[in-house]
């Protein structure tokens, strides 16, 4: 009977998935951005992704053994998160930028709030947003030794002509791993295909985001503008691997389409109204800070309490 009456936190309904599981399939699927980032930049990049996943893990080793808490560096949860915080810096970063950017996301962003599956926004976007109103300088230097000048989307914004085939290839300068929207489109197929994720939100979020330059980005529905607005800064590492993340995500699927319909709009306003070429890291942001509000206004009432019978 005692087993019967035990009580637990949610959740109440598991799967077979690990969380362990669940973070080497994305690790695997940011692989072909991330050899990419380091083909397209040089060695520098892989140092900037070592040097990024070292800090995290570390990080979070040595916390849990200071505070006398189980070991969780085994989930992999870490190695994501400095993985995803390494491949949205630019390769001309000094190495300690990493090292900072990962024990904020770790320390600050994770494990003061709980850790795993406690952290209000995402780690690594948690992390980019403060290196980058911290050190605005050194995060918006893309100039390396394969390319200098302004990023394709910095070009389209002061209307200048890019390539867009060099765009969805990766020819072009940009953080480490947004430069290539074939690798992350590819990525993205994997976890859809092992059913990590889904296409409701990362769907939502371009087509609203599509819908919105059409409307506003005074273009009108001009492909050429489009495509590289697609194709461009992280607006696709963005929907697929970030906008995604399971914590930081609504539960409900009718919060999930706000939700994508929210960080549409809200990327398209930072890129059409913002002194700034990109948008993706403050509107996923902003969207983790909303998911409180939109999970109150679409999760389904409880039989009894005004809901109906399923």
């Amino acid at each position: 009977m005692s087993d019967l009456m035990k009580v637990s936190s949610n959740p109440h309904i598991r799967s077979k998935d690990s969380t362990s599981r669940i973070m080497l399939a994305v690790i695997i699927a940011l692989l072909p951005t991330t050899i990419f980032g380091i083909y397209n930049f040089g060695i520098k990049a892989l140092l900037i992704v070592a040097i990024t996943v070292a800090s995290t893990v570390l990080t979070e080793f040595i916390y849990e053994k200071l505070t006398k808490k189980k070991n969780t560096i085994g989930d992999l949860s870490a190695v994501v998160t400095g993985l995803l915080l390494a491949l949205n810096l630019p390769v001309s970063v000094p190495w300690w930028i990493g090292i900072i950017g990962g024990v904020f996301a770790i320390l600050v962003v994770k494990m003061l709030f709980g850790g795993l599956g406690q952290n209000f926004m995402n780690p690594a976007l948690g992390a980019r947003c403060f290196l980058l109103i911290s050190f605005a300088s050194i995060m918006t230097n893309f100039n390396c030794d394969a390319y200098t000048g302004a990023t394709p989307l910095a070009a389209v914004k002061a209307g200048e002509n890019v390539n867009v085939l060099d765009m969805v290839i990766g020819r072009t300068a940009g953080t480490i791993g947004e430069t290539s929207m074939l690798c992350i489109v590819l990525g993205a197929c994997l976890l859809i295909w092992l059913e990590i994720i889904d296409l409701r939100i990362p769907g939502t979020y371009i087509v609203s985001f599509v819908i919105f330059m059409v409307l506003f980005g005074g273009h009108g529905p001009d492909r050429y503008y489009i495509s590289s607005q697609l194709a461009g800064g992280g607006l696709m590492l963005g929907a697929f691997f970030m906008a995604t993340d399971y914590v930081t995500r609504p539960v409900t699927k009718k919060g999930q389409y706000i939700y994508g319909i929210f960080l549409g709009i809200l990327t398209g306003i930072f890129r059409v109204c913002s002194a700034s070429a990109e948008g993706v890291s403050y509107a996923i942001i902003l969207g983790n800070l909303l998911v409180p509000l939109i999970e109150r206004f679409t999760l389904p009432k409880a039989f009894g309490k005004g809901g109906e019978r399923s």
